[in-house]
């Protein structure tokens, strides 16, 4: 199985608000790593990531080896190309 076939990329917007926020709030809150969301408030990060999942410079990830979600910067993620990120509905980007 390849890199490509063992992520696969969920859509943000595709994600319940709840989901979405929970993920997120997972993610900056996480011990262990250094995601660099450290020196704001929970809400702070929280609202830095979505800017960047909504401008295309991160992505959540499913990884299907380790069963885990996770979320990159897009430039990270194998055969992701941010020039395939479009105006969405709404008119932010979407991927």
């Amino acid at each position: 199985m390849s890199d490509r076939e063992e992520m696969l990329v969920i859509p943000h917007r595709q994600l319940s608000p709840e989901a979405l926020s929970g993920l997120i709030e997972e993610f900056v809150t996480r011990d262990g790593t250094d995601s660099g969301y450290t020196k704001g408030s929970i809400s702070e990060n929280v609202a830095m990531v979505v800017r960047q999942l909504d401008a295309g410079q991160a992505l959540i990830v499913y990884d299907n080896r380790t069963q885990t979600c996770n979320i990159k910067p897009s430039d990270t993620v194998p055969g992701h190309d941010r020039r395939q990120v479009r105006p969405g509905p709404s008119g932010k980007e979407e991927s």
